[in-house]
């Protein structure tokens, strides 16, 4: 008993001359890390054309089913993406949001990110369903969010990893294994034996 008080004082003693870690919200804000995942944001082009192209694919990812979009179709009197069609409504439950990202990862044009907007309470439920409207950038703005913190440059010199082991691929070190190539080459002799050799003549005469 003595010496687990004695071991908490000297825990109380240690932490006395520590700098305390609370911050005086909301007149001061924390620095978020650079991959932190918070409030979803919908990016635009710099052209102002939005990145958005609903294809869906950040839907069907979402493991919370927190994603609700309805896609148009562009017109070139009424284009909003460069695609065949544009998100009409593009909603976001954020009170079934998980924060896992995968739809910030799937995404094929850089539409979507989590960014380090962490300020999402509110008081009535209906609230926090996030509409196209609140989620996307304002027109003039083209940013590509948290992608510059989660995706590896592409290497200053790349090489074509096939169907060698040498060389890269979107930034990561690429073998002929890794790309499905293997190390045997395309094409192999085998020799058969007599009883086999025969087995293969009659398949093929027959076919």
């Amino acid at each position: 008993m003595a010496m687990e008080m004695i071991k908490g004082l000297a825990t109380t003693l240690r932490e006395l001359g520590q700098k305390p870690t609370t911050v005086s919200y909301p007149e001061e804000k924390r620095d978020m890390p650079a991959r932190f995942r918070g409030r979803h944001v919908l990016h635009r082009y710099e052209s102002g054309l939005e990145r958005c192209v609903g294809c869906f694919l950040c839907a069907g990812a979402c493991p919370a089913d927190a994603i609700y979009i309805e896609a148009a179709e562009n017109s070139e009197e009424h284009r909003v993406s460069p695609g065949e069609r544009y998100a009409r409504v593009f909603d976001i439950n954020m009170l079934r949001c998980i924060f896992c990202g995968y739809c910030q990862q799937a995404c094929p044009t850089g539409a979507i990110t989590l960014e380090k907007i962490y300020e999402i309470s509110d008081l009535r439920a209906e609230d926090l369903i996030y509409h196209k409207e609140r989620l996307l950038e304002p027109l003039g703005s083209a940013t590509r969010g948290s992608l510059d913190a989660w995706v590896a440059p592409p290497p200053a010199d790349p090489a074509t990893p096939l169907p060698g082991r040498q060389g890269f691929f979107d930034g990561q070190p690429a073998t002929a294994t890794a790309v499905g190539q293997g190390d045997l080459p395309a094409e192999q002799e085998i020799e058969l034996g007599d009883e086999l050799a025969r087995r293969d003549v009659a398949w093929k005469e027959e076919a």
